[in-house]
């Protein structure tokens, strides 16, 4: 529950984050060979607004989740890049220090975004 809102996805969104945890986390963590935190990952309409997240973000799908390493973004970035995985988007937060990674079934765009 965060903030009184318990933020549970339906079975559509269930399957979603599986997907992108199958096909995109768990791989880049194999590549990594270290773990990834994961801060956010579904979020509700009502969750997704009080973290300031746009309202058509793929968190809402349970298609995203954003990460971090040890060794910061930028190297997960790197990573990602060299692995050849299918990922959708990769949003750089230098000054968070944090990675946006989303996956979604069908075709990915490779979309990659940084912000400082």
């Amino acid at each position: 529950m965060e903030n009184g809102l318990a933020n549970e996805p339906d079975e559509a969104r269930r399957q979603n984050l599986t997907r992108l945890v199958e096909n995109l986390l768990d791989p880049l963590r194999e590549r990594l060979g270290e773990p990834i935190a994961i801060l956010s990952g579904y979020r509700g309409e009502e969750v997704n607004r009080l973290v300031g997240g746009v309202a058509n973000s793929q968190h809402l799908r349970g298609e995203a989740a954003d990460c971090y390493c040890a060794q910061g973004p930028a190297h997960l970035l790197h990573v990602l890049r060299e692995s050849g995985l299918p990922f959708d988007q990769a949003i750089v937060y230098a000054r968070k220090r944090f990675l946006h990674l989303s996956y979604r079934e069908g075709r990915n765009r490779r979309q990659i975004i940084y912000y400082q």
